[in-house]
């Protein structure tokens, strides 16, 4: 084979590829490759998703090239504050003007043969199930960034990883072929392993080998079930609207279910798979527990969505009533493991598992309603546990500790950070008014309102969920008891309450909680369209009877 030459000459050849694709992508913008064929406004006039997912990768090439030793924080964060924030922008404007949240089809979708030989292409493309998740990961990832101002040491490297991390992450939600979904959630594996691993807490290089094994374990699930499908048909096709045209069902369609239920159940997380998390939390510092919690765990649910319930629509019909009571474990037992943290993270991330399990329910539901309600628990969920792990790392700085036993006496000397922690707690235990309210309550209301379930097994539903109803203020509002009253911690007499960064930031991530709460359309008309169309498209598979085995009549 000839070697390159010229500017080409020495560069590796993952790395021409990668250039190969780029140079495609510009000249389709001009119109000799048919490359947008969305049916959103001005469709097929520029690459804008392209342009989403590589800006911030593009500045991370940057990060070694800074002055300095890598242990001044400047330079590095401008940049990643910069790059982050532009890519917001453009994620607001793209999806303002070039994505009609009424149609349910793929929109902006842009698809260019990348390796031939492996079948690869890269293929973007937005829908209602992608579109408000990838503002959420750019939102959560810019102010993780923001949130990061402690970090001293090897600033290129961690900011550098933070931008790698936030192009993984709009792939995943954006890619439609299934080689580069994969490529992509691989690869948000690595940035997390390492952020975690060097500026975890003590017990970092545990959590962090944990969570990498749990994950990378989970993916050959994935990428076996993935395979298995592609290769199923008459002809082999990576991309993934062909695949969830072949709806395969039977056996073969069982296996593939389960294979992407345990892979992506392992990121959800679902019991029994989710014991990586607490550990996680417990040794990640702030920013990257947002991450996780507001941006990570989402990816399962999205993926639950887009594979197991778009691709496997036959089968999760039969599996759905068991989703239920998957769901319904993660909900109180999160819920009861809650009680039993005495560090701060950790109690939370056991309430994020509990809240997940809502997710679960809503999926297992079926239904339009069921489904709407577990999109609008994964918006509500990452902006209310991105918030409440902020401002768990901003009191952390002013105490240097997270055990619960050991603090005390908060709210008289950080009045502010209290009231921010009090309202992120409330969100999350759904109280009226807030996005968590509202999530909640649509997929209580999207399992009782489908007559496919019988009524006893509605009945048990719903008394079970709402277990987790009721113990989510108690172990929240004996934590903001415990932390924030209580006798006065006497080292804390002159610590200083929230700056302005801080405070803007906690706004960020409660002003949309409460916009939501009030005003769901502003979420739900984003994905409305997509969530019928898919709930649409299960029931066309037609009724399984099931009675006697699961409660479907």
């Amino acid at each position: 084979m000839a070697q390159p030459v010229g500017p080409r000459a020495g560069v590796p050849s993952p790395a021409i590829a990668l250039m190969d694709v780029i140079l495609a992508l510009a000249t389709a913008s001009n119109g000799s490759i048919p490359l947008n064929s969305g049916v959103g406004p001005q469709a097929g006039a520029f690459p804008w998703l392209s342009l989403i997912v590589l800006l911030p990768a593009a500045a991370a090439l940057l990060m070694p090239l800074l002055p300095g030793d890598g242990d001044d924080p400047r330079a590095p964060r401008a940049l990643a504050l910069g790059t982050l924030l532009l890519d917001l922008a453009l994620m607001l404007w793209v999806f303002s003007r070039h994505f009609d949240g009424s149609l349910s089809e793929l929109q902006l979708v842009e698809r260019v043969s990348w390796v031939p030989i492996l079948h690869l292409e890269w293929s973007l493309g937005a829908d209602g199930l992608s579109a408000p998740l990838v503002v959420l990961s750019g939102l959560v990832t810019l102010l993780a960034v923001a949130a990061s101002w402690s970090i001293k040491s090897k600033t290129r490297l961690y900011f550098g990883l933070l931008l790698l991390q936030a192009t993984a992450q709009a792939m995943v939600f954006l890619s439609q072929d299934f080689l580069l979904f994969f490529l992509a959630w691989e690869l948000e594996l690595v940035p997390v392993y390492l952020l975690i691993a060097i500026w975890g807490g003590p017990q970092r290089q545990y959590a962090a080998t944990k969570f990498i094994l749990y994950t990378a374990t989970a993916s050959l699930l994935i990428l076996l079930s993935g395979l298995a499908i592609a290769f199923s048909g008459d002809t082999f096709t990576l991309n993934l609207s062909e695949l969830a045209a072949r709806s395969p069902g039977g056996t073969f369609g069982l296996l593939c279910y389960l294979g992407f239920l345990i892979g992506f159940g392992v990121k959800l997380p679902i019991f029994p798979l989710h014991t990586w998390l607490p550990d996680a939390h417990g040794e990640a510092n702030a920013p990257v527990s947002m991450l996780l919690a507001g941006v990570l765990l989402k990816m399962g649910g999205y993926a639950l969505l887009r594979f197991n319930v778009q691709m496997l629509p036959q089968v999760h019909q039969i599996l759905a009533p068991a989703l239920i009571v998957l769901g319904i474990v993660n909900i109180i037992w999160g819920a009861l493991n809650a009680f039993a943290q005495d560090n701060v993270k950790r109690r939370i991330a056991c309430s994020s598992v509990s809240h997940m399990g809502f997710v679960l329910l809503g999926i297992g539901a079926i239904d339009a309603l069921g489904m709407s309600g577990a999109m609008l628990q994964m918006i509500s969920h990452g902006l209310i546990a991105a918030a409440m792990f902020f401002i768990t790392g901003v009191f952390y700085e002013r105490t240097k500790t997270l055990s619960i036993p050991n603090m005390g006496g908060l709210a008289k000397v950080l009045p502010i950070t209290f009231a921010f922690f009090l309202a992120s707690s409330l969100a999350s235990l759904a109280l009226p008014g807030m996005s968590g309210f509202i999530s909640e309550i649509t997929v209580f209301l999207g399992v009782t309102s489908n007559n496919d379930f019988t009524v006893p097994f509605r009945v048990i539903t719903v008394v079970l969920a709402a277990i987790g109803l009721v113990l989510t203020p108690v172990y929240l509002l004996s934590l903001c008891r415990r932390v924030f009253f209580g006798p006065r911690i006497p080292a804390l007499a002159e610590v200083g309450d929230m700056k302005p960064r801080e405070l803007l930031i906690g706004l960020s991530l409660l002003v949309p909680t409460l916009v939501i709460g009030f005003w769901p359309r502003v979420a739900i008309n984003l994905y409305e369209a997509s969530t019928n169309a898919l709930a649409n498209e299960v029931a066309n598979q037609g009724r399984v009877a099931l009675a006697g085995i699961t409660g479907l009549g």
